[in-house]
């Protein structure tokens, strides 16, 4: 194989050693699409060394079938091709507890399974609801006390429902496990692109002089998705997409491209400085909801060719429902770096394609000396694509070939697949062997979900108190026309 100079420094070894990794609700979907794929890929990959897989859930499920159930969840041509042998093995490792979440008898048995090893992780993978029963039994059990080696409790998203819930939560945690204990996962961060922009940021000395207000114009965050509510119409009436996609994941990329340079990188100093960008948004209060946020709601229509319900129409979901499939926002950070910069965030169901971005648009030269056709195309403009095909594009502009000055804008392209001959490793596989390790840097901490949740809170309160009609979108489009109404002069959204 023809040595790549752009893998150079890819072979760092991070590896975790006795440890017993306890998940809670294991039967469920996230441990079957996620959660043990990423494990296998990290066991085959040899990060992974002497240590236990338990997985504890209601179902009555003995060791036996637990573990043949594994095995399908890692039927995949990527995890295959590490052989039957490594399979196996891998399936030895793996014990099932069967317990109702309420029953104590249950958690008496996690010590006798985890004898022997040094460290443990609980992973809570299940609904929220069951959140608070969980902690509270593995804290009155003496589950959270540690004996000779670290205890740690990774808990998904959704991390409380607003304020006063996501302090619950944290009040909950902290009563048993301490802060540094205590990993509350965002998968979004585990992609590759996403931890780049540090890197971007602060690893070049070309983008920082320009990371201001005397250069850029304005900011565009974009998470977009073709499907639609797929069956999870109970779920998502009581979420909706301000608090599935917003309050975590856009905040969080919001965080990394705003952010002040860090002092070091570690990552109490990371968060530290995410922290003061959520406390820097610019108040919106329940009056300028209007002003500065828009929803919408996806309606019947076609996708691909085929006919798709509307959202009022999808199984669990009520037929008057003013639960938002899509929400734009402008935003404003009140510091030096960033003061009258507009930053627009946008992230919806059923538009037109699957893309996550981060566009950082650049004022125009303070004088025109060329002819241009389009304003805005001529603007220059960063591209951070996060999915699919995570890379960067940078737009700069060129001379047309001809007898004239005219100009036209064209991309400078870099893709992680092509540039480091493989694909970055899935998010859950990062994150997961961040947890075992003890590196928190791409956790959320308790004052950043407080902080997102004071201004997230604000909103849905606003909205609350505005009885108007919830504009509806065509499917396969780029959500409701009233989006439009946020955008500076001038400037228009990314065509999706």
């Amino acid at each position: 194989m023809d040595f790549n100079p752009f893998r150079s420094g890819l072979s760092v070894s991070r590896e975790a050693q006795s440890f017993v990794f306890v998940i809670f609700g294991v039967t469920g979907d996230l441990t079957r699409k996620k959660l043990m794929p990423a494990l296998f890929s990290l066991y085959a990959k040899g990060h992974l060394n002497r240590f236990k897989i338990v997985g504890f859930a209601r179902r009555p499920w003995t060791q036996e079938f637990f573990r043949s159930e594994v095995e399908k969840m890692l039927q995949k041509p990527e995890l295959l091709a590490y052989g039957k042998e490594t399979l196996e093995a891998f399936l030895k490792t793996l014990e099932y507890l069967s317990s109702p979440f309420e029953d104590p008898a249950g958690y008496q048995k996690i010590d006798t399974v985890c004898s022997g090893f040094a460290h443990r992780i609980y992973y809570l993978a299940t609904p929220p609801e069951s959140y608070g029963t969980i902690i509270q039994h593995l804290g009155e059990n003496g589950l959270a006390r540690e004996k000779g080696g670290h205890v740690r409790i990774v808990v998904e998203k959704p991390f409380g429902r607003d304020l006063s819930t996501a302090r619950r939560l944290n009040d909950q945690l902290s009563q048993y496990f301490r802060e540094d204990q205590i990993y509350r996962i965002d998968h979004y961060l585990g992609k590759e692109t996403v931890q780049n922009l540090i890197l971007l940021r602060f690893g070049n000395g070309i983008f920082e002089p320009v990371w201001n207000h005397r250069y850029i114009h304005h900011i565009q965050i974009t998470v977009a998705e073709k499907i639609g509510v797929e069956g999870r119409g109970n779920y998502y009436e009581t979420a909706g997409a301000l608090r599935d996609m917003v309050q975590n994941h856009m905040f969080q990329l919001l965080c990394l491209t705003t952010m002040e340079p860090p002092n070091d990188l570690n990552p109490d100093t990371i968060r530290t400085e995410k922290v003061k960008i959520l406390k820097s948004l610019r108040p919106i209060s329940f009056r300028e909801t209007p002003l500065y946020t828009v929803r919408g709601q996806y309606a019947a229509g076609y996708m691909d060719g085929k006919p798709v319900p509307a959202y009022r129409e999808e199984p669990g979901v009520a037929s008057d429902s003013r639960t938002e499939t899509f929400v734009a926002l402008k935003l404003f950070l009140d510091t030096w770096r960033w003061s009258g910069v507009p930053i627009y965030l946008r992230t919806g169901k059923r538009l037109a394609r699957r893309m996550s971005e981060i566009a950082v648009r650049f004022k125009a030269p303070p004088l025109e000396l060329f002819p241009r056709a389009w304003a805005y195309s001529g603007r220059n403009a960063l591209i951070i694509r996060i999915q699919p095909n995570e890379g960067i594009s940078l737009i700069m502009n060129a001379k047309i070939p001809g007898y004239t000055l005219n100009m036209r804008p064209v991309n400078m392209d870099f893709s992680y697949g092509s540039a480091f001959g493989e694909s970055p490793p899935e998010a859950y596989e990062r994150l997961l062997l961040d947890a075992l390790v003890g590196d928190s840097t791409l956790y959320t901490r308790r004052d950043e979900i407080e902080a997102s949740w004071t201004f997230i809170t604000r909103i849905l309160k606003g909205w609350e108190e505005d009885p108007s009609p919830i504009p509806q979108y065509v499917p396969g489009g780029s959500g409701p026309e009233e989006a439009k109404t946020l955008l500076e002069p001038n400037t228009r959204w990314r065509k999706l």
